[in-house]
């Protein structure tokens, strides 16, 4: 949506586990995003990342985005849309062409990325990203702009990401029924990269770790790009559900005892810190009972301990090590429980901070938290975009040659710094 000054309005939505919200900004013919209009809304029709009830979500997000639209005094037709489960997957597709030792010219990138494109294959499932890595000239990886070169062959590496179809209909079933166009399905982990990522970071080789409320995705990024990703199907209401069946006592009250009293790591004095514990039914003359802060945080490490072991494993397998592997990033509404940075880093032993969203003028201090760096992202995407071979239309055959080393074997290498 233009408006007569040149800027555009572009909207984004947040479907979560938890919550939908939405954000409306007006971007500028710079590029920077500026928020105009902000909404949000209690959603209970998405387990772990997935719909499960259609008419909950398709309310929540209809009521989230209206509300959006009063706030910023207009109306929307299309939104950026996230992906957080659907089993995200990440996979590379190299390609190669001759190009007879002439000057590489814009042509012949268009060349090697029709070429790949040609060689996109994701059988049953369906692509969401498929974007240039990085471009091979006669052998030597690791270039980032090949225009200008001379060369024999020209490669490029192109990064996928892929889920399975069916949840990516649903979602766009629930968002039209919504009266919304879908612009583009992005994963969340590409969305929060762009929120809570320094560009230095990401060169230099960080983790991001969205814990959700239902799912966790882990997404490794090296020199600029993402280049590994895994998801677990674990998030911060599993650590409400352990409170509530620990303590016998409604889901509701055990989310407001770990937001005012829970924390990841201990004190002294917890042992001394009461706490009171609703009763699950709200029969008449039944009291409420009191366990200790110690207690409690018990409780929520057990279920930590259980999550930052999974993420541990995923980093190894996607060959987060080295020297190269030292530093993590938390974000997600997961990410604000008291004291997780130091807990993560004590687990993992590595250097975590906690990240969220920047880039954005006008955020409210509301939206400014980890628990809506995705939908910053999903407005950062949207604004500025990002080169991706699936948007252009080409007509070649293809030459497919695999990475070497497997699916991961050149990012990884990438990633230890060997390239």
């Amino acid at each position: 949506m233009a408006t007569q000054r040149g800027e555009r309005i572009v909207a984004a939505l947040d479907v979560g586990t938890s919550k939908v919200a939405a954000l409306i900004a007006m971007v500028g013919t710079d590029g920077a995003p500026r928020v105009i209009g902000v909404g949000q809304r209690v959603c209970q029709g998405v387990r772990q990342g997935l719909v499960a009830d259609m008419e909950r979500t398709e309310s929540a997000i209809r009521n989230a985005v209206e509300q959006a639209e009063r706030n910023a005094n207009v109306q929307v037709e299309d939104v950026f849309v996230n992906l957080s489960a659907g089993g995200l997957d990440s996979d590379i597709v190299s390609v190669e062409v001759d190009i007879a030792g002439h000057r590489i010219e814009r042509a012949d990138i268009d060349h090697v990325q029709a070429e790949g494109r040609a060689a996109i294959n994701p059988g049953n499932r369906t692509v969401l990203h498929a974007q240039p890595a990085l471009y091979t000239i006669d052998g030597l990886t690791g270039v980032m702009n090949p225009l200008g070169f001379h060369a024999e062959r020209l490669g490029v590496d192109i990064h996928l990401i892929t889920a399975d179809t069916p949840p990516i209909r649903n979602l766009d079933v629930c968002v039209r029924n919504a009266h919304l166009g879908v612009q583009t399905i992005v994963a969340s982990p590409v969305a929060a990269g762009l929120a809570c990522l320094a560009p230095e970071e990401r060169e230099l080789g960080v983790a991001l770790v969205e814990i959700g409320a239902g799912i966790t995705n882990v997404a490794v990024y090296a020199r600029g790009m993402l280049v590994g990703l895994a998801s677990i199907a674990m998030g911060s209401n599993d650590i409400t559900d352990d409170i509530a069946s620990a303590f016998a006592t409604k889901r509701s009250h055990a989310e407001r005892m770990k937001t005012l009293y829970g924390s990841a790591t201990t004190s002294p004095k917890d042992n001394h810190d009461m706490i009171e514990v609703m009763p699950i039914n709200d029969d008449d003359g039944v009291e409420p009972t009191r366990c200790t802060r110690a207690q409690l945080i018990a409780v929520i490490r057990q279920r930590l301990d259980l999550l930052f072991t999974e993420i541990a494993a995923r980093l190894a397998e996607i060959g987060f090590v080295g020297p190269s592997g030292r530093q993590v990033v938390l974000t997600g509404g997961g990410a604000e429980l008291k004291s997780i940075a130091d807990f993560a880093q004590g687990v993992l032993g590595r250097s975590v901070r906690l990240g969220r969203p920047r880039g954005l003028t006008g955020l409210p201090e509301a939206q400014g938290s980890c628990a809506f760096s995705t939908l910053a992202g999903l407005a950062l995407y949207a604004a500025n975009g990002a080169e991706d071979i699936m948007t252009a239309t080409f007509n070649s055959q293809q030459k497919v040659v695999r990475a070497a080393g497997g699916t991961w074997g050149r990012m990884v290498a990438l990633l230890r710094g060997s390239i």
